[in-house]
């Protein structure tokens, strides 16, 4: 079976014994602070076994894909050398919300390998856990699993959520790829897993762990498996690497066919047919590479790819050229691979660009690092930064050290990236939030819909994190109602601000969040102490909710508006909308012309003065795709979603749960103040809408008129006033530059009869008055092609402070290095400096010291050639 039909194989089986179907989830995990990327099949049903969120069925099957390279779960480093590591793989699984449980999840696991994949009985193992008399039982009565053949396991097989919450024991189904392969059955002495391969995980949730250690019994026991394609593929395909299944196969020879490399054994081509999965996926689902966070992990993953191609030789540009390749072998299953094909290859190759870029700037460091160094060994940190902060492969730089007598500090390297590996651990920068300590049932109900004002009674209270029962006077905290007209953060919007109140008891709503379906109130206790179980009258802040609602109704045109003016690869890429102003990022190439964001802000206004009704409706999520409804990115939507519907002609329809305004001409207005880079392919623009938006235009205004008073000219003409400045500062630059090198003419001629002879060779040291550091360097050229063989230090001094150019001629390089004598006679006027051996700049901030140290240069020279 090819690697296609076994992924639907397993899919078709689970929904014909009454599994939903449910697509794979994004890899960039939906409201999920604690993940970097989608590590695991069960991610998007997360908030479903904690009992925050309920869906229409009750069992789900999936193939999830799944990234591994960043963060807790970091496989990167291993891949392209062990069979079974990849940076990206899919999960195949089926899940029971408190429906059937270990009998049911064991019979269908067992049917599946042993009577749908046809895998023969005798090769299979098996293991539960220690305590689990119930599983044992299961194999070995209603399966008939030989008991010799089932191992108990400790720690390895019970799995939890985290330190609290839904946990249980686990059975694993093993394979034994035979006597050829060494290694010994699961938990025996020998086990390398090499041998016996995992590759059905059956995890039973049957409890709950609570803070203090104690495991009650979950009302509904569930169940979460997984076991992944790519393993099950290799077995069925009677191969033992993963990476011989027809998939990798495929992408191997493409990749080897674009780099030119004759071993198709090659590692490096395993971690290019694996890198581009991931990259492309990540692509796919908003992630661009940058030099932060889950975009930071993508780049990384894409240069490894890059450079193990220029190691088989590549000269080209080539790891883009296998989107098409990789399209054609998985986009039948995931059809956004070939709808985003151009976009992703124009990701790709924007990065082998920039990284061929970045080696050209490694080698500049690396020179410059090399010219200043005192001995022969580069220091590790130094190592480290080219590597981590430009992306500079260490192999290369250590290639470059040997040609030229270095070695490099690995140690101090080693050191040096295992503290950055101790940052990654700690969660990839993505902190724990309330989710990971919220432990309450049920959602907070949202009224503000309707409402600014209402009642709710306090179910929660939180100092620190920590549940309490009361807030008392002065104290901070967050209160948990059961309903609410506080719009928590979410999909953009910032969360509402206001007042609590009861008899005696006043809190002032600083802010308000979401999670696991609950509003947090983040409160100040202005009077009183309140207690749970105590009924509040709430009262937000309308004119923050107001003009919160003119700025997230004009994203939405606006969003419209850009695809509509750019093209449909638009695409949000975030958004903040508060009470002050709108934030709206989004992929595009390029930047923006003043045209295309005239246009695209007279569109949105163009629907603004339509005045027409906003309209608000819920459906399931297949009649808002049927409907042309866009999803907003990072949002979570569960089976019922709000679709948003607004302008003539629904010229904006899309899926969003914020608050709205009640018809387009409630915005008032809307004025685009700025549009620029946030990272490669992404744009942003801000704007502010209704009163805020006059007011900046009269900003401009007066700022306009302010210019006309400077140039004694009129709104008319200011344009002609400014470009005739322009033009007369140019002409002025032009004359200073023209006099400047004449000077440099002039002094070069007469300066260098001031050069004394050093064991042959000429040296000169001297002052250039009134040269900027251009003019210095031009007149370095001139001295050493007038002097022929010189060693030659220039200075000049300008507003207190000292520039310093050095220069070698080349035959002497080998004997006094002009890294040197700057780094030398810089340091003795209080500065640094460095460059080529030929030529360094520098500077420093004691002139007075300047007469002294010229006059020491010959010295210095003539101990140098003697070193």
């Amino acid at each position: 079976m090819k690697t296609g039909e076994i992924r639907e194989a397993f899919l078709a089986y689970f929904e014909s014994h009454g599994h939903q179907r449910v697509p794979s989830s994004s890899l960039v995990p939906a409201d999920d602070p604690t993940l970097l990327f989608t590590n695991a099949g069960m991610n998007q049903f997360k908030d479903v076994f904690l009992g925050a969120e309920s869906r229409s069925y009750n069992r789900a099957v999936s193939a999830q894909r799944c990234v591994r390279a960043g963060g807790k779960h970091n496989d990167l480093e291993n891949v392209g050398y062990t069979a079974r590591h990849h940076t990206f793989f899919e999960m195949l699984g089926n899940f029971s919300f408190g429906d059937y449980f270990k009998s049911e999840a064991i019979r269908f696991a067992w049917n599946f390998l042993t009577v749908e994949l046809g895998l023969p009985k005798e090769r299979l193992w098996v293991t539960v856990h220690l305590t689990d008399d119930e599983a044992e039982r299961i194999w070995i009565e209603e399966i008939g699993f030989p008991a010799e053949r089932i191992s108990r396991l400790d720690e390895d097989n019970f799995w939890q959520m985290g330190d609290t919450g839904p946990c249980g024991p686990c059975s694993e189904v093993f394979y034994d790829h035979g006597e050829d392969v060494p290694g010994g059955p699961p938990g025996s002495p020998d086990d390398d897993l090499d041998r016996y391969i995992e590759i059905w995980n059956l995890v039973f949730m049957q409890y709950n762990r609570s803070a203090n250690g104690e495991m009650a019994p979950l009302p509904k026991p569930s169940v979460d498996t997984g076991m992944g394609l790519e393993r099950i593929a290799a077995i069925l395909q009677g191969v033992h690497s993963n990476y011989e299944i027809d998939l990798f196969q495929a992408l191997i020879a493409s990749a080897a066919d674009v780099v030119g490399a004759s071993d198709r054994q090659a590692s490096s081509l395993r971690v290019i047919a694996d890198h581009i999965r991931s990259s492309a996926f990540l692509i796919t689902d908003g992630v661009l590479p940058g030099n932060e966070g889950r975009s930071y992990v993508l780049r990384r993953i894409m240069r490894r790819a890059i450079r193990h191609g220029n190691k088989l030789g590549a000269t080209e540009l080539f790891f883009h050229k296998l989107v098409a390749p990789l399209a054609e072998q998985m986009g039948d299953f995931y059809p956004e691979l070939r709808a985003q094909q151009a976009r992703i290859e124009d990701v790709i190759r924007g990065e082998e660009e920039q990284f061929a870029r970045t080696l050209e700037q490694g080698m500049a460091i690396l020179d410059d690092a090399l010219a200043e160094m005192q001995g022969d060994v580069i220091p590790g940190d130094v190592v480290f930064k080219l590597y981590d902060t430009y992306g500079f492969p260490v192999d290369l730089t250590n290639d470059i050290a040997r040609e030229r007598n270095f070695s490099l500090d690995m140690p101090g390297y080693e050191a040096a990236m295992q503290a950055q590996r101790e940052r990654s651990k700690e969660g990839g920068g993505f902190s724990v939030d309330y989710n990971s300590t919220l432990t309450l049932e049920g959602e907070t109900v949202f009224v503000g819909y309707e409402h600014s004002a209402g009642s709710g009674q306090v179910v929660a209270l939180l100092r620190d994190g920590e549940r309490v029962s009361q807030l008392a006077e002065g104290e901070s905290g967050v209160a948990i109602l059961d309903q609410t007209p506080f719009y928590g953060e979410s999909g953009g919007q910032a969360g509402d601000t206001g007042y609590l109140s009861g008899e005696g008891l006043n809190l002032e709503v600083t802010d308000t969040t979401k999670a696991q379906g609950h509003h947090l109130h983040h409160v100040k206790v202005l009077q009183g102490t309140v207690n749970v179980g105590d009924t509040l009258d709430c009262r937000i802040d309308n004119d923050v909710r107001q003009n919160t609602r003119l700025n997230h109704s004009a994203t939405h045109l606006l969003h419209a508006a850009l695809r509509n003016e750019l093209g449909d690869h638009v695409a949000q890429k975030g958004s903040l909308v508060d009470a002050q102003r709108l934030r709206f990022d989004f992929s595009n190439p390029e930047a923006m012309t003043s045209q295309q964001l005239r246009a695209v802000e007279d569109s949105v206004n163009a629907q603004i003065r339509a005045n027409t009704d906003v309209h608000t409706q819920l459906m399931t999520m297949d009649e808002a795709k049927n409907a042309g409804a866009m999803a907003l990115f990072g949002e979570k939507y569960g089976d019922e979603v709000r679709v948003l519907s607004m302008g003539e002609d629904d010229f904006s329809v899309e899926l969003c749960g914020g608050t709205h305004v009640q018809r387009t001409g409630d915005i008032g207005l809307l004025r685009i103040t700025s549009e620029g880079g946030l990272a490669s392919g992404i744009r942003r623009i801000e704007a502010v809408t209704g009163a805020k938006a006059l007011a900046q235009i009269r900003s401009v205004d007066n700022a306009l008129a302010g210019v006309c008073d400077a140039v004694r000219g009129t709104t008319e003409n200011v344009a002609e006033k400014v470009a005739a400045l322009r033009t007369h500062n140019r002409d002025l630059e032009k004359e200073l530059a023209r006099l400047k090198q004449k000077l440099a003419s002039s002094a070069g001629s007469d300066i260098t009869a001031s050069a004394i002879e050093v064991d042959g060779i000429k040296v000169l040291a001297t002052v250039i008055d009134g040269a900027d550091p251009g003019a210095l360097r031009g007149i370095m050229d001139q001295c050493k092609n007038k002097l022929g063989s010189a060693v030659i230090l220039l200075a000049a001094v300008n507003d207190d402070k000292v520039a310093l150019v050095a220069g070698v001629t080349k035959d002497l390089t080998e004997r006094v290095r002009a890294g040197d004598l700057m780094k030398e006679f810089a340091g003795r006027l209080g500065g640094k400096g460095g460059g080529r051996p030929d030529m360094a700049q520098g500077g420093g901030t004691e002139p007075a010291l300047l007469p002294a140290a010229l006059e020491d240069v010959p010295d210095w020279v003539a101990k140098a050639l003697k070193a």
